[in-house]
């Protein structure tokens, strides 16, 4: 066992101290097997100690089998692996005794199913290092993990991490990569084989897409699940790297891993015991999952998974391409998750909208707060949804809400897409309020004391440089006709009356002093600001402060736009959305919009139009 300090996961101590082993053992595989055996400081011995220890069924430090804890399927697949990438030097060299204890333990896999998500990688490296050395496995389970996977998958390199009751995939994170096509790989290197042709070309379409998705600074998307796994979303682009199937040259993947891992050095991530912390830069518990213990982190090792190449590998010794300055801003359509990511260089921005990610894995209809890492209207590499419990309860930050009678912000529910293309993006959803117990205790996703059922708000991001018009207007749930991911409303709940306003909310910025105020918005000590300005009806201005609410840092502030009084149905509001490091202009040269049966016309003051698809809606 290596138990670390810190909080206990919901699988308990036990299971915590497995993955405490199986997680830093990854990392000593992969830089043992790079060095091709070279071990000088006996990491190796250490392990196959711990080794012997936790597959004896009578040792004291024994490891739960997967019949007693769930999660040690997925511990056991880095053991697997790690077992896999030093074989000539741990496994070969093992009692034959110890060595049948390990696959005793591991074949506790064989034959069971359910994997829904990327768990079915973990069963499938498993049973790949126990064909490898005689154990038992079963062909059906890798058919059934095979036809699974395909459906999940989507398109151009992206898997959906799980489908939700009805069907609809539209869970989509960093799991793309630092599972998805990060465990095929390793799968190949267990079995001697190259990577299969199918995987690597959807690697590389990934990495195309991915690269995006990282600022020049080096610091990713803040989107999705396990964030506290930092610079793991790296691999990916070293998998390409190792199999060769990346569309980055020589030199570049390295750099790329490089910029991530000092970013989160930098930011303070290694904490003052020498730990990697839950957290992002620094200690926050507020971004754990259920199943995150203390030494969940570790999974950061899979972005150092470029260890496994030697040392004279052209990736090592190539000099990355100078990157000419620019100021230009790089827009790049993500189709099968929905977003469109925007990168500005100068000042190592990224921003995504999000218009397809929604992350539900549960009934649609149901008293459930917005998911922050998933439901948020935007992302971006250098901020963070507020995550207290106020801030989860009553959504602000890159969120458009209905405020009822009380003042009280919407959620939605499942996102239905309505339009992804170019510099555009469409979707809506069925809102409903909360209506939390009267002591505000229940401020999780779960224990809501009810909700309030609303009508359907549809949202629209139009990306013009940097900045985002974002516009709004909801319609009566009869309306239209209701697509799948909104049909059935199983939950006895009553509707909200009305009459609604609209809020539009910015940027979280956060620092380690408060956010000075702007005029319309606020800016942090470095420069980097966040501003929301009224462009179509929403004539009342603030900013939200919080204090410990943000994994970035201790102070964030939030600028938004809203309505002085109702909206009616069908009624355009709008608002421009800044993110940026650097001077913001156009804030006196606003576009113009004119709402039409079947789009809204943008007409931006440098003579761009765009057009929005209204989904068939009547707006004005």
């Amino acid at each position: 066992m290596i138990s670390l300090p810190g909080p206990a996961s919901a699988s308990g101590r036990w299971s915590d101290g497995l993955e405490g082993f199986a997680r830093t053992f990854l990392l000593a595989a992969f830089r043992v097997s790079g060095a091709r055996g070279g071990d000088p400081n006996g990491l190796l011995e250490r392990y196959g100690r711990g080794l012997a220890a936790g597959v004896n069924p009578d040792d004291p430090e024994r490891w739960p089998t997967v019949l007693e804890r769930r999660q040690a399927v997925v511990e056991a697949a880095s053991i697997a692996i790690g077992l896999g990438e030093t074989r000539p030097w741990l496994w070969d060299r093992l009692d034959p005794a110890v060595q049948q204890h390990v696959v005793d333990w591991l074949a506790g896999v064989v034959g069971t199913s359910g994997y829904t998500n990327n768990w079915l990688w973990f069963q499938n490296v498993i049973e790949a290092f126990l064909a490898s050395v005689g154990g038992p496995w079963l062909q059906d389970d890798l058919d059934r993990n095979d036809q699974q996977a395909e459906e999940l998958y989507i398109g151009d390199g992206w898997y959906s991490d799980g489908a939700g009751p009805s069907g609809v995939r539209q869970s989509f994170d960093w799991y793309a990569g630092w599972a998805w096509h990060v465990y095929p790989l390793l799968r190949a290197r267990i079995r001697g084989v190259d990577l299969e042709a199918r995987h690597r070309e959807r690697l590389t379409a990934y990495l195309d897409q991915a690269r995006h998705l990282i600022g020049t600074g080096g610091a990713p998307l803040f989107q999705g699940r396990s964030l506290a796994y930092r610079f793991a979303v790296v691999a990916p682009f070293w998998a390409g790297a190792i199999a060769n199937a990346t569309p980055l040259a020589s030199g570049e993947t390295r750099d790329l891993a490089s910029r991530t891992v000092n970013h989160f050095l930098d930011a303070g991530s290694i904490d003052q015991r020498g730990l990697l912390p839950i957290g992002w830069h620094r200690t926050f518990h507020g971004i754990r999952q259920l199943y995150t213990g203390s030494a969940s982190p570790y999974w950061a090792s899979k972005g150092l998974l470029g260890l496994l190449l030697p040392a004279e590998h052209n990736e090592w010794r190539a000099a990355p391409a100078a990157s000419p300055p620019t100021t230009s801003v790089e827009i790049a359509p993500i189709a099968a998750p929905g977003w469109i990511a925007v990168g500005t260089p100068g000042d190592g921005v990224v921003r995504v909208v999000n218009h397809g990610s929604d992350g539900m894995r549960h009934l649609t209809g149901g008293p459930n707060a917005d998911n922050p890492f998933y439901q948020r209207l935007a992302y971006s590499n250098l901020t963070s949804p507020d995550l207290s419990p106020g801030a989860i309860a009553a959504p602000i930050d890159s969120h458009v809400a209905l405020l009822d009678g009380r003042g009280v912000p919407s959620h939605r529910d499942a996102i239905q897409r309505v339009y992804v293309d170019g510099r555009v993006a469409v979707s809506r959803s069925r809102v409903h309020w909360l209506d939390l117990p009267s002591d505000d205790r229940a401020v999780g996703y779960a224990g809501w004391a009810g909700q309030r059922r609303g009508p359907i708000v549809t949202v629209a991001s139009v990306v013009h440089g940097a900045h985002e018009l974002r516009l709004a207007w909801w319609s009566p749930r009869n309306d239209n006709p209701r697509p799948p991911a909104l049909a059935d409303w199983v939950a006895p709940w009553s509707d909200d009356p009305g009459p609604w306003r609209f809020r539009i909310g910015g940027w979280a910025i956060a620092d380690e002093s408060e956010p000075e105020a702007t005029g319309q918005g606020a800016r942090r000590e470095d420069g980097l600001s966040s501003t929301v300005v009224d462009v179509r009806g929403l004539d009342v201005a603030g900013v939200v402060r919080r204090d410990g609410a943000n994994p970035i840092a201790r102070f964030s502030a939030t600028p938004w736009v809203e309505s002085a009084g109702p909206v009616p149905a069908g009624r355009v509001i709008a608002a421009l959305v800044i993110l940026s490091g650097e001077e913001i202009t156009m804030l006196d040269d606003l576009p113009s919009i004119t709402p039409d049966h079947d789009s809204i016309r943008i007409s931006w003051k440098d003579g761009t139009i765009d057009l929005v698809p209204t989904g068939g809606e009547v707006v004005s």
